[in-house]
């Protein structure tokens, strides 16, 4: 097997299926990865080692990097003779030269959780970060992937949702989400200035609320927080009124459109990757635990605890036509058989873990 059990190997399969003919020319190519154990960039690891094994005439290298401050390093796994798994913050540490055909940059504390505990790293890796990685891309004349968010759009207008690119955002400086999505914000000038200015192939990414297998229970967003209260027979508890709508993607569909991105992504371009379908709401997605949850499920309205940032936007939806476009992109799986594959691989793990 070549996946760890972090990882579905029928997604994997998906992914693999889904990639264009491009994916040839990563045969012989040298890839560095920021933020290499954590949830996206464990899945790139899989499928850079799956490509080695089944498609590639030869094999791309594999540099990963992590400072393991909210990621384990037990759950990367065996990287394989491709790799290499280097201990290193981004922001301080010496960064490893070149040659580099891409450097994608995942590294990033996302879970709200974690970047209400981690302010200024948050902040740090975003921006310095970014920056110091770029750098690295110039001098290696390689191409560079940064891992944007959605959340940089903040609360969007009503009338610019579903969310084009374009729209500017609707964000605040101030207060306990700042340093996440200012963050962000300004990484993504960054690769707008290294393109712009100094020529660097850079490509954007926005994520849309990507889940699946892998995602660890101690994450905190909704999708391993219900997964978790069903593995441990409590209800699922729906913050605030429950009427605040997002759209989810299944990790397989995601990797598909971030792996067309890094194939086929034309020089300078953000790109929204997500799935449209269906916009839910809170109390919406719960009942879809319920219908294809193995065991009874109870839901329960509450406040929002006290380490939740407030000022949780209301909607996010993506319009992904340019992905689909000029990429080619097309998410397929639909959100019941998403959280069903999910919680067929969660539901075990947790209660494992809860012992």
């Amino acid at each position: 097997m070549i996946s760890s059990d972090l990882i579905l190997d029928s997604d994997l399969d998906d992914i693999i299926d889904g990639l264009p003919r491009e994916v040839e020319s990563l045969a012989g190519k040298r890839i560095l990865i920021a933020g290499g154990a954590g949830f996206l960039g464990r899945y790139f690891l899989a499928v850079f080692k799956r490509l080695n094994v089944e498609v590639l005439a030869s094999p791309c290298k594999l540099l990963i990097l992590d400072n393991f401050r909210v990621a384990d390093k037990a759950l990367v796994g065996d990287i394989g003779k491709w790799g290499e798994l280097l201990h290193a913050d981004i922001c301080r540490d010496e960064l490893p030269e070149g040659p580099f055909d891409w450097v994608i940059h995942a590294a990033g504390i996302a879970s709200p959780f974690y970047y209400r505990a981690y302010p200024l790293e948050t902040l740090e890796v975003a921006t310095l970060g970014t920056e110091r990685l770029l750098r690295a891309a110039q001098a290696a004349n390689a191409r560079f992937i940064y891992f944007s968010s959605s959340e940089i759009y903040g609360d969007p207008d009503p009338a610019h949702v579903p969310t084009k690119e374009s729209y500017r955002g609707n964000v605040s400086t101030l207060g306990p989400r700042a340093c996440y999505d200012e963050g962000k914000r300004v990484g993504e000038t960054y690769c707008y200035i290294f393109h712009d200015y100094f020529g660097v192939h850079t490509n954007i990414i926005r994520p849309f609320n990507v889940y699946g297998p892998g995602m660890q229970r101690t994450d905190y967003r909704v999708m391993p927080n219900f997964a978790a209260q069903i593995a441990a027979d409590k209800p699922l508890m729906i913050y605030g009124d429950g009427r605040q709508t997002r759209t989810f993607c299944y990790v397989a569909d995601a990797m598909i459109g971030f792996m067309r991105v890094l194939l086929k992504g034309v020089p300078g371009e953000t790109y929204n990757i997500g799935n449209p379908n269906p916009e839910v709401s809170m109390n919406e997605l719960a009942d879809a635990f319920e219908r294809v949850s193995p065991v009874p499920v109870r839901t329960k309205i509450t406040e929002y605890p006290d380490s939740y940032p407030a000022d949780e936007p209301m909607r996010r939806c993506p319009d992904i036509r340019k992905a689909e476009l000029q990429l080619g992109f097309e998410p397929k799986i639909g959100l019941d058989a998403g959280v069903n594959r999910f919680l067929t691989w969660a539901i075990p793990r947790y209660q494992s873990e809860l012992g």
